[in-house]
């Protein structure tokens, strides 16, 4: 019987073969859009699922005052009262939440590795890697230990026992204590982990947040009692000691400056539902983007209904020329069921043709798929395949048991005398389809433009700076305490060198924020700007406006000692209506010191450093000479057009010689380096733009089919008008007006949804357009012109039939 349906099965595939291949075609691309997010979504929820402790582990999150910041540091003592005081803590560890790139020298080699981490010694009972070769505990407990991933042991030692070696990291030696492998995805991958948390000297330090903080709670612990006892150890030793120095009661000192809120982020949900800190990175390894991965998801199960729809149109507007077929297999005495069967049976042959399609398409699109998400994404693993079968029973119940009941419903009798062409069963049915079809084009087409508004809107905004022609080139120097004297000293031979315009610098970059902040308070307002210190003529290169009083300059000795300059966003927070000459009490300063009084000296015009999600945060500007220490890491070059190639040639040759030899010279222009904090709306943009395409030429197979279907049924009727005397444009416009009704109730089911959820989508930016009425004229008049060209082509076709072949036998 099954070889019997399957030879039925070819005969048909023979008959239609432009259906059957827009049938298989449309189905694969809608299944490779769903493995698609299944790959995307498999991956992105399996981040530290390896891991054994993932339940246990926090990272502990602080929200500073009431500036509603989120910081992924904590200070050293109160990771350590925590431990001591609060029983259900099992341990600690601090680390460094970001990767150092370094050069790592052994003997005679040196190897640029990116991905180094500096921590505690309990690092290794946080993340348990497998340790394949040396001590297996207390691996970095001793001072200057190092452990080491295996593929960089390979890289550094060849063949060689890494163990009990002596390597070379920022000018100070380290011994391999143990060689360990990575599991992926985790939310720390480090190629080497150094010891190197300094608690010593932050141990009384409560306002020096340096370093990340992991807790691990006790299996049987209440994670909000936990909670709940950290706030209290703030409580004690930080608001209670402050409102008393301060002179205040602790409810005086809370109204005005707020307190820190502790916030713990379980590792086994950070990467997509933890709490995002303001650096956007809990993290080294990043946080997912669940709004992207609900996005891609619903937009590729929505491309899956699509072909859904488009395969049940088409088979049930095709029973049309099989209803003979099933009227002569009822009359020799095949059941409803053994019909419904052998029509399951055909789609189960096309669902697993389309899926071996879609399979094909991505392989093929892997490699892209993996550059568009910054990912290495492969088709393996149990889960997938387990997966992959769940697709096709799906997709064989969804498209087969429809059009198989309604073809085992046709009426013998009724068939058999030929007049089932007449009959109006099932239409309303495709027509409703296809109107749904008409929505989610809709939906798609409105969405790629309001996408393609904001990015556009984004890469053309005036961002308060300009940086063509600036680039930024690593100032590879260990000792941030000297720092600024090489600087200044380097900045001197490099204005040298021909096709050098200015040089500056400041401790930060354009596109990310600056590397510090420190808080205070003034006018009984508390505030946490963030910090720029910046060389003079910094201002100036970068074409920022000072909007009131002066830049800081070299012709003012203060300017090195105790003049600022704030943005327009911390004048305001501050409610300063003269801000030129007043003097405030800044955070910086140590224990010895005290805070530091600075006198404002001019307001600068707020610009953009953070992408175009943020607002402008409020900032001080202080000159690199004016603190001890600082946190600049790159040099700023301005160079001329000409002979930008020779330049960068001798800035190589100057960088090699005289900064460090032992880095690369490298460099990144500024304005490309901005365009980054937008590169995820960008890959939107693209993403939209791919689907739009895949759904647009579905519903062009969708159109065409059943354009072409329902005119054939009425082969006769136009006959008949044209013998009457119809003219060829009025057949035209009674075959195409169905169609545009189609489309407009289409248009209005897709507007909604896509108002609301792109509403939703510019919520996240502090810089976004205003949906105005083009993108849904646009669309449609896009989705009618389509629908025109489709339908009338078809039409046309229809009307230059032989009008005596279809009356002949009237």
């Amino acid at each position: 019987m099954i070889f019997n349906w399957f030879k039925i099965f070819i005969y048909h595939l023979r008959q239609s073969k432009l259906f059957s291949f827009l049938n298989v075609l449309g189905l694969s691309i809608g299944i490779a859009s769903v493995i698609f997010a299944i790959l995307y979504w498999n991956n992105e929820n399996s981040y530290d699922q390896w891991n054994p402790e993932k339940e246990n582990v926090y990272l502990v999150l602080n929200k500073i005052g009431t500036t509603g910041d989120i910081w992924a540091s904590s200070s050293i003592p109160f990771g350590e009262t925590c431990k001591a005081t609060i029983p259900e803590i099992d341990n600690v560890c601090f680390i460094n939440t970001w990767y150092d790139d370094e050069v790592i020298k052994y003997q005679d080699q040196k190897l640029l590795v990116k991905k180094i981490m500096v921590s505690d010694e309990n690092f290794f009972d946080f993340f348990p890697f497998d340790i394949l070769k040396g001590a297996k505990k207390n691996i970095l407990k001793e001072k200057n230990s190092v452990a080491i991933s295996d593929e960089q042991a390979k890289l550094l030692f060849k063949d060689e026992d890494p163990i009990g070696k002596s390597i070379t990291y920022n000018s100070n030696n380290y011994i391999v204590k143990s060689v360990y492998h990575i599991t992926k995805p985790s939310s720390i991958e480090p190629n080497y982990v150094f010891s190197g948390v300094k608690r010593e000297g932050d141990k009384n330090s409560w306002g020096n947040f340096n370093y990340g903080l992991l807790i691990k709670i006790k299996k049987d612990a209440n994670p909000a009692v936990v909670l709940k006892k950290m706030h209290n150890v703030n409580f004690v030793n930080r608001t209670v000691k402050d409102a008393k120095e301060s002179g205040q009661t602790v409810e005086q000192y809370v109204k005005e400056n707020g307190e820190i809120t502790v916030i713990l982020d379980q590792l086994k949900t950070s990467r997509l539902h933890g709490t995002k800190s303001s650096g956007n990175s809990n993290f080294p390894e990043g946080v997912g983007n669940l709004k992207l991965l609900y996005i891609m998801g619903g937009l590729s199960i929505l491309i899956l209904v699509l072909s859904l729809v488009n395969y049940i149109n088409l088979a049930t507007a095709s029973a049309i020329k099989r209803a003979k077929e099933v009227g002569v297999r009822k009359i020799v005495g095949a059941s409803r069921k053994q019909i419904i069967a052998q029509f399951i049976f055909e789609t189960a042959i096309i669902v697993t043709l389309a899926i071996l399609f879609a399979l094909a398409i991505v392989e093929l699109s892997l490699p892209y798929y993996n550059t568009f998400l910054n990912k290495n994404l492969t088709m393996n693993g149990g889960e997938f395949y387990l997966q992959l079968i769940l697709i096709f029973g799906l997709v064989i119940i969804l498209a087969g048991i429809f059009p198989a009941i309604y073809i085992s419903n046709f009426e013998t009798l009724k068939v058999l005398k030929g007049n089932f062409s007449r009959s109006k069963s099932g239409i309303w049915i495709r027509n409703s389809m296809l109107i749904f079809q008409f929505g989610i084009a809709a939906f798609f087409i409105i969405g790629a433009l309001i996408v393609n508004s904001q990015v556009d809107y984004m890469m053309n905004k005036d961002l308060g700076f300009s940086g063509d022609q600036v680039i930024s080139i690593p100032f590879n120097k260990p000792d941030r305490f000297k720092r600024t004297e090489q600087y200044l000293v380097a900045k001197e031979e490099i204005k040298k060198i021909p096709g050098v315009l200015d040089v500056s610098a400041f401790a930060g970059s354009f596109g990310g924020s600056t590397n510090s902040s420190s808080g205070f308070k003034h006018n009984d307002i508390f505030v946490q700007p963030r910090n720029v210190e910046m060389d003079f003529g910094f201002l100036n290169m970068m074409k920022i406006k000072i909007v009131k009083g002066r830049d800081l300059s070299p012709e003012f000795s203060s300017d090195t000692i105790n003049s600022m300059l704030m943005n327009e966003t911390l004048v305001k927070t501050l409610n300063l209506k003269n801000p030129i000459n007043t003097i405030v009490t800044s955070g910086w300063g140590n224990e010895k010191e005290g805070n530091l009084k600075f006198k404002i000296v001019g307001v600068v015009k707020d610009f953009n450093i953070t992408g175009l999600q943020d607002k402008v945060p409020p900032m001080v500007f202080i000159n690199l000479k004016t603190l001890k220490w600082n946190n600049f890491n790159n040099v700023l070059v301005k160079v001329s057009p000409n002979n930008l190639t020779e330049t960068l040639e001798k800035l190589k040759s100057f960088w090699e010689k005289n900064v460090n030899p032992d880095y690369p010279f490298d460099y990144q222009f500024v304005d490309k380096g901005f365009a980054k904090t937008y590169a995820e709306q960008v890959k939107q943009k693209n993403l939209f733009f791919i689907l739009n395409l895949v759904v647009i030429v579905i519903a062009v197979f969708g159109l065409f089919a059943l354009a072409s279907f329902s005119m054939e049924r009425r082969l006769k009727e136009i006959a008949i008008r044209k013998t009457l005397g119809a003219e060829t444009d009025i057949l035209l416009k009674e075959l195409s007006k169905q169609y545009i009704m189609f489309c407009f109730m289409g248009f209005a089911i897709g507007i909604i949804p896509a108002y609301i959820l792109l509403q939703k989508w510019l919520e996240d930016f502090a810089y976004r357009i205003n949906i105005s009425v083009v993108p849904f004229t646009v669309a449609l008049i896009s989705l009618v012109i389509l629908t025109l060209i489709i339908v009338l082509t078809k039409a046309y076709q229809v009307t230059k039939i032989d009008v005596l072949k279809y009356l002949k036998y009237e």
